[in-house]
């Protein structure tokens, strides 16, 4: 099967089974999704869901949470994977935010990168929900199951996989695709047991026909 038939046939089964896929993390703001994605590294949006509306309420926006005590957040964002450097993060991050932008969420790239707690998944995530742009974010859903499926090559690093992703989808649905991978990954094409028997991209995927 041709690379680009495989593509094919997961974008349109995806289209049909998640039309309007969107992320799981609970926001209502630009501050409140960056803040999110942040404290969801290495860990589940279920455990950041839990914990930022205590942080919201607190602290209504960037200025706000940079002036906060590193202890007070802290104590809020505990049960969050290493909570010691991304209350660090967060109180770095807000800063410059609330100085240098003015409070408000950049929307390049570059500004984003530079920001404490961001890195390149990070950043694409924000360009990609906030800002409508076609960046593909590679958490370790879209990692993984990109290659189970045979959508890059097994060896690719997080920065090939992010390139062939986005030469091979066209540019109009990588905002959606990306939120499919993880959809995919997160419920059926699970790290230790996959759901096989009842995927419906088994015809074309490579883990599949090759387990």
């Amino acid at each position: 099967m041709l690379v680009k038939d495989r593509y094919s046939f997961c974008l349109n089964f995806f289209d049909f089974k998640y039309p309007n896929p969107k992320t799981e993390l609970n926001y209502k703001s630009n501050y409140q999704l960056l803040i999110a994605v942040i404290l969801s590294a290495q860990c589940t949006d279920k455990r950041v869901n839990l914990v930022t509306p205590i942080l919201f309420d607190k602290y209504k926006d960037f200025n706000s949470l940079s002036k906060a005590g590193i202890e007070d957040v802290f104590d809020i964002i505990k049960s969050i994977s290493y909570p010691r450097n991304k209350a660090k993060y967060l109180l770095g991050c807000a800063n410059i935010v609330s100085v240098k932008h003015n409070n408000n969420v950049p929307d390049s790239f570059d500004d984003l990168i530079n920001l404490p707690g961001v890195g390149r998944k990070t950043a694409n995530v924000i360009l990609s929900i906030l800002f409508n742009k076609p960046n593909m974010p590679v958490d370790t859903h879209v990692f993984r199951v990109s290659k189970r499926i045979g959508l890059v090559p097994n060896n690719s690093s997080l920065l090939k996989v992010e390139n062939h992703l986005v030469n091979n989808i066209p540019v109009d649905k990588i905002n959606k695709a990306h939120h499919w991978l993880i959809i995919h990954g997160r419920y059926v094409c699970t790290a230790l047991k996959p759901k096989c028997n009842s995927c419906g991209i088994q015809k074309v995927c490579k883990y599949y026909h090759c387990s």
